[in-house]
């Protein structure tokens, strides 16, 4: 059974940074996409960004693009989503997803990790 546990949620002021991390288990890591995701309260899960399974295309969410960026190291089983000049309509839980394939743009998440806070004060 696949588990992504997610790390490095928290409070920051507008303009700062955070450094997201997921840990996945399995083996089957460095063979498909990694993602993440976030969802406000009251709004509905949103794409934040996306790797394929070699690190070598990426994709990013209209809102974050510029600012963030995602990463992985199949060495080690973890992707990560750098954030920099974060902005208080950044505050949400983050979600770290595992797609079922290899490339994002062909297959859809089949496992989510249980989510980290991050808020960003004005």
């Amino acid at each position: 059974q696949i588990q992504l546990v997610e790390s490095g949620g928290g409070l920051v002021q507008a303009g700062g940074s955070l450094r997201l991390s997921c840990a996945a288990s399995g083996r089957t890591f460095s063979s498909v996409a990694m993602g993440w995701f976030r969802q406000a309260p009251g709004k509905e899960r949103e794409f934040v960004a996306a790797i394929t399974y070699s690190g070598l295309s990426t994709s990013y969410g209209d809102s974050v693009k510029g600012r963030f960026t995602i990463s992985r190291e199949n060495a080690k089983n973890t992707v990560s989503l750098q954030m920099n000049s974060l902005k208080p309509e950044d505050t949400a839980v983050y979600y770290c997803g595992q797609y079922r394939g290899p490339y994002y743009s062909s297959s859809t998440v089949g496992s989510w990790g249980q989510g980290t806070q991050v808020t960003v004060s004005s």
